[in-house]
C-alpha cells in the first residue's frame, strides 16, 4: 500500500534531502503494517515521536493504517 509520511519539527531530519522541502514522503508499505512498522525502518527515536495522526485523527503506535493513509508525526 502507499502512504504519505509527514515528519515536522526536528523529526524532519530524518527524511532524505530530496523530500525535506515537502516534508512529505511517499512509502509503500506491507497492507498490514502499523504505526511502529512505519517508524522502524526510518530509524526514528520512538521517544521523540510524541503526536501520530493518521488522516488528521490521533492513532496510538500500534494502530494499522487504511488505504492511501496520510502519517503525520511531530
Amino acid at each position: 500500500m502507499n502512504i504519505t509520511l509527514k515528519l515536522y519539527a526536528t523529526l524532519s531530519d530524518y527524511l532524505p534531502l530530496e523530500a525535506r522541502k515537502s516534508n512529505e514522503l511517499p512509502l509503500q508499505t506491507d497492507d498490514g503494517a502499523t504505526v511502529a512498522d512505519v517508524i522502524g525502518p526510518l530509524n526514528l527515536p520512538q521517544k521523540q515521536v510524541h503526536l501520530v495522526l493518521i488522516n488528521g485523527h490521533y492513532v496510538p503506535p500500534g494502530a494499522r493504517r487504511c488505504r492511501r493513509s496520510r502519517f503525520t508525526w511531530s
